[in-house]
């Protein structure tokens, strides 16, 4: 499953659409005023799905996923020099980017990808394309994605 994540262009607070290969909204975010970034995800439909909410007052960036209301785990950023490293403590999943911060792939435990995204260049807002292996697996994949870039833009990057 290939989705494209777009940042909307005007938006006081994070907004993003996310489309499929066929150019189709299948997820929607709006940006929430909240301590640290909450970004709550919706389907096409408008249905709330999930939640990714920073957790402030910590010495690295970290953020609670939630489905629905139910908390299913974490993503922290590690303190590295050259390569940026990410920790997840749900499904066995590892973050890891190049030393340029512009592309990302998460493993699982056995070693097999679970999805790739990357950051395209020269656009206005922040895109990324991501290329995930099991459609189940893209509400996951789609709020790592969004941390990450939430931890981003944090950095002024």
């Amino acid at each position: 499953m290939k989705l494209l994540f777009k940042q909307r262009f005007f938006s006081w607070l994070d907004s993003y659409d996310i489309y499929n290969e066929y150019g189709e909204t299948v997820f929607t975010v709006e940006g929430r005023l909240d301590w640290g970034h909450r970004l709550e995800v919706f389907d096409a439909n408008g249905r709330h799905l999930g939640t990714v909410k920073e957790e402030v007052l910590t010495f690295l960036p970290r953020f609670a996923l939630y489905i629905g209301q139910t908390y299913i785990g974490e993503i922290k950023k590690e303190f590295t020099f050259f390569k940026p490293s990410f920790t997840l403590n749900c499904n066995d999943w590892q973050v890891d980017g190049d030393w340029l911060e512009w592309d990302y792939q998460v493993t699982d435990g056995s070693g097999r990808t679970v999805m790739t995204a990357c950051k395209e260049l020269l656009n206005w807002t922040d895109t990324y394309s991501m290329d995930i292996q099991r459609e189940e697996d893209a509400l996951l994949c789609l709020m790592i994605v969004l941390a990450i870039d939430a931890v981003k833009c944090s950095a002024g990057d």
